[in-house]
């Protein structure tokens, strides 16, 4: 029996490792990219300039419908997964990811760069946040309760490490296509890696465990285990299923809240900072990549130091509400920048912000069962892809606005500071959080709920 369960733990073990692995290579091909997409971009659109509506508008374009794509697709992505195995719902989103990339390997031309904003926006309709929720179901399937806010804080620490790596490699690479040829051979790298290497997950022992205990389910359960070794079939979900998961609980309806303002605010950081620090500050491909360090070095120390340990003392409620809060101060002080110094001192505040992800994600997992892990990350996922809609609406208009020569008033950074409020409506949320206390001695019995 013990060896048993050795066995158990060490193959649990190594498909984390594997699974961390197939993260880290897969962002850092991403990643890379990130400081020199604006100048591509602003090249293609607007060459000369260091302001841009036309690339404001198309990037906000493509954020909403990118959005509408992935608020339909997550939640089935997510549920596929707990019918097929998460290994298998991986492979896709991943091998799409390259093909936009492989176009700008190739050229960053006018007509090029369209080419990959049409095929970018769609392969992002399918892909656009696919991997991390499969990775938060993957580790959720492998994690106890009591250790899954400590193992999704690893989980955004790798994701972190990789943002520095990718960028700190964008920073030293000769030129902008050898960024994107690069990017492109670690994105195909990452796919074979995670096919050859990650195991499927260990779900199918939740399934298993949870299935036995409806009788009716007993028989059928036991007949495809024998005849096909496939998990019991559940059907797509609809929108009702995705209504019914958040009225289940309190908790979970409270935290998908959060979920939606939370990503709201940073969407609208992360659509607006660039054009506006290219506006303001003349922040070029190096700039770029040397805010992503120290925003990702703080991650890093984050999530894989401070967070483990705040986690064993604090519960996820009172950490989600710590990053909710130091990231809209984050936001904030980028908004009110009188010079570059600021914006870089600004930056070192990701060291708390990146509490609410990890947070958020391990309060979601304990509200349901073990077979219902990945409708669940799914539907958060989805909601935050829905925000991924509203946020273009609002912020790419102010940013195109505010960085003009037509702006009502001058402030350049007004987006930033309504970025910053949509985050401090999250806050206000989250404080009000009161989930229940789980039972941490089971790994599968996970709807053992004790209120506090």
């Amino acid at each position: 029996m013990t060896t048993t369960i050795m066995a158990e733990k060490t193959i649990v073990s190594s498909g984390l490792g594997h699974l961390f692995m197939t993260v880290f290579v897969f962002n850092f091909a991403n990643f890379m990219v990130v400081p020199a997409i604006t100048d591509v971009s602003m090249a293609a659109l607007c060459p000369g300039e260091d302001e841009c509506s036309l690339a404001i508008y198309l990037s906000g374009a493509q954020l909403a419908i990118t959005g509408m794509g992935s608020l339909v697709m997550m939640p089935l992505i997510g549920n596929l997964s707990d019918n097929y195995g998460r290994k298998v719902m991986l492979t896709l989103p991943m091998l799409l990811t390259t093909l936009p990339l492989v176009i700008l390997a190739y050229s960053r031309e006018r007509d090029f760069f369209f080419a990959y904003y049409a095929l970018k926006t769609l392969t992002s309709m399918i892909c656009e946040g696919s991997v991390l929720c499969l990775a938060h179901a993957y580790v959720a399937d492998n994690v106890a309760l009591s250790g899954r806010a400590t193992a999704f804080g690893i989980l955004s620490g790798i994701s972190s490490c990789s943002f520095v790596f990718g960028n700190l490699s964008t920073r030293f690479l000769p030129s902008t296509a050898s960024v994107f040829q690069v990017a492109a051979a670690v994105a195909m790298v990452s796919v074979v890696y995670m096919r050859i290497f990650l195991p499927e997950s260990s779900m199918e022992a939740a399934v298993i465990t949870a299935s036995l205990k409806e009788d009716t389910m007993n028989e059928c359960l036991l007949e495809k285990k024998c005849t096909d070794n496939r998990r019991p079939f559940r059907t797509s979900p609809s929108l009702k299923d995705s209504i019914s998961l958040l009225r289940s609980s309190w908790t979970f309806s409270q935290a998908a809240i959060v979920a939606f303002f939370s990503s709201l605010g940073e969407l609208g950081l992360y659509s607006a900072l660039l054009y506006y620090l290219k506006a303001e500050f003349h922040f070029n491909k190096d700039q770029f990549a040397d805010l992503m360090i120290i925003n990702g070095i703080a991650g890093i120390i984050s999530q894989m130091v401070l967070m483990p340990l705040l986690a064993r003392v604090i519960r996820e409620e009172k950490i989600l509400a710590i990053g909710l809060i130091f990231n809209c101060v984050h936001i904030f002080l980028y908004s009110v920048a009188w010079s570059s110094w600021v914006i870089y001192f600004a930056a070192t505040f990701q060291i708390l912000a990146v509490f609410a992800g990890p947070s958020l994600r391990s309060i979601v997992s304990k509200q349901v069962g073990p077979t219902e892990q990945g409708k669940a990350q799914g539907c958060i996922t989805g909601l935050c892809s829905f925000a991924s809609i509203v946020s273009p609406l609002i912020f790419s208009p102010l940013t195109a606005l505010f960085l003009s020569d037509d702006a009502p008033f001058v402030f350049p950074g007004f987006s930033l500071v309504c970025a910053a409020f949509a985050v401090m409506i999250a806050f206000i949320q989250s404080v009000m959080i009161r989930a229940p206390h789980v039972d941490p001695e089971s790994k599968f019995d996970e709807n053992v709920l004790v209120e506090p």
